[in-house]
Formats: structure tokens, sequence, C-alpha cells
């Protein structure tokens, strides 16, 4: 029997469009609006370009990840990619560590409030930077009391379970209680194994790196795929322990709950905390 995960994550509520301008507005990212208005569509090929002009921020996909992040009191976030979500992760952990600081220091939290962003392209991740440091110098302290972590890595093709898939050269140092997959770009792969390489139009992305640390995810951690669903698919069949699995069509994002058994003392205290 399918499981509801909603019993188990709390997922953001849809709201107005009023409400959506005004969330932004009261955390003074009225300029997100701004480029969102202006911004143009996407065409089906630019989509799939290996050059990409910016993204636009999507205001109601950042609107959610900003909500998961804060109803689920989370407090370390691992994103595979970065863009605009990194800005909001940023937010969202040091709206809970203005919060929840002197709980989390009970628990068995090393990085609380820490943000790990893993990018494979140093455009990109120099983008995030600059734009982490503007919003910075912009809200104030107040607004970025996270620690937030840079780290490039080249990504390969490689091989799990006899599958291909890509992998990062180097993954960062933390256990993660919210996992956020949105990269990398399929087309920014070294190499070829067999002459197969997901650089390729028709082709889709396939992070393969989860699978080989999921034993060490604490249960209660989260997965939100940005779109993504092949990839998501990939982990959902090579995955061995309880997840609880469900695909939001209307925001194309797949979600994933980590429902394995409680490992011990520490892992109830974390436990207890995201649920009272």
């Amino acid at each position: 029997m399918k499981e509801d995960i909603s019993k188990k994550i709390k997922i953001p509520k849809k709201i107005s469009k009023k409400k959506l301008i005004s969330f932004f507005k009261k955390k003074n990212l009225d300029n997100l609006i701004t480029i969102f208005n202006s911004s143009r569509k996407l065409s089906v090929n630019e989509i799939v370009s290996g050059n990409l002009p910016p993204y636009p921020p999507m205001l109601e996909d950042l609107y959610r990840l900003y909500q998961f992040v804060v109803l689920n009191k989370r407090t370390t976030i691992l994103e595979f990619g970065s863009g605009w979500s990194s800005l909001i992760f940023a937010m969202a952990l040091s709206e809970n560590k203005k919060k929840y600081a002197t709980e989390v220091k009970k628990l068995r939290r090393n990085n609380p409030f820490e943000l790990f962003i893993l990018e494979n392209k140093k455009k990109y991740l120099n983008e995030t930077k600059k734009k982490i440091y503007y919003y910075k110098n912009r809200l104030g302290s107040n607004f970025f009391r996270s620690k937030i972590n840079l780290n490039y890595s080249d990504v390969y093709m490689d091989v799990i379970n006899d599958r291909y898939c890509t992998q990062y050269k180097k993954i960062p140092l933390c256990n993660p209680d919210l996992i956020y997959l949105d990269g990398p770009n399929l087309f920014t792969v070294k190499n070829k194994l067999n002459n197969f390489t997901t650089d390729h139009k028709d082709l889709m992305p396939m992070v393969g790196d989860i699978i080989k640390f999921e034993y060490f995810l604490t249960p209660g951690t989260i997965i939100i795929t940005d779109g993504r669903t092949a990839n998501a698919q990939f982990l959902k069949d090579n995955f061995k322990r309880k997840w609880i699995y469900s695909y939001d069509k209307k925001f194309d994002q797949n979600l994933f709950y980590l429902d394995a058994n409680c490992l011990g003392k520490w892992n109830r205290l974390q436990m207890k905390f995201y649920s009272k």
C-alpha cells in the first residue's frame, strides 16, 4: 500500500499570487519580483542546451523550498547545483537558527544551520557567490545567520549496479537532513564509458552519488528534486532502505522521506525535535 508522504513531511500550502508577492517583499527581495516579471520563458531547445541563459528566479518554486526548510525544521542542507535556490536556502536556515539554535545544540548535528553547495561549473559557482555576497550586504546578518560552504567538483560518468550514471569527484563532508537535487547539467561530464555519456540533448541527468552514501543518512532525511524524474526513478530503484516517495506533478518535484528504523538515542532526539 502506498504511504502518504504528507504524514511525514509538512508540504507547503499553495498561496495566492498576492500573498506570494507579499512574502518576497517582506523578505526585502523585491528585485526578485522585478527580475521574474522581466524574464522570458525559455524554449524547449534552450532548456536542453549546454549554453543556458541565466535562469530567472521562479518565485513559487523558491517560496516552496523556503517553506520546506522552515516547516520541517531542517538544520543541514546539501544542494547539488546552485542558483537562486542557494540564496533561499541560506535565508531559511538563518530563520531556523534564529528559532532553534538552543535546541539544536542538544542534538548530534555538527554542521547546524549550514548550507553545502556542490557545483561543477565555476561560472555558476561564482555567480551564486556574487548573489549571496550582494544580498548578505544588502539585507544584513539578520537574514544570513547560516554558514554557506561553496564546493567545486568535476563530474564523471560512472556505473552503479551495472547502470550508467554521473558522479562528482568530491562530495562535501556532511550529513544533511535535506538534500536538494538540481545539478549537474547533463552536458558537463568529463568522460565517456563505452562511448556513452549524458552529453546528448535527448538524454537526462542521472546522479548516483546519493546511492553511495545512503546508509549514512539519518531517518527523517528529506530529498527534493527539481524535475529530474528519471533520476528520481533511478534513486528509488537503487535505494536499499525504507523511503517514502511521492511525485508532485503540479510543481514537477520528486520527494523522498527516509522512514527507516530509528538508529538510537541521538536519532530519537532528532526526530523528536522535528515533530514537536
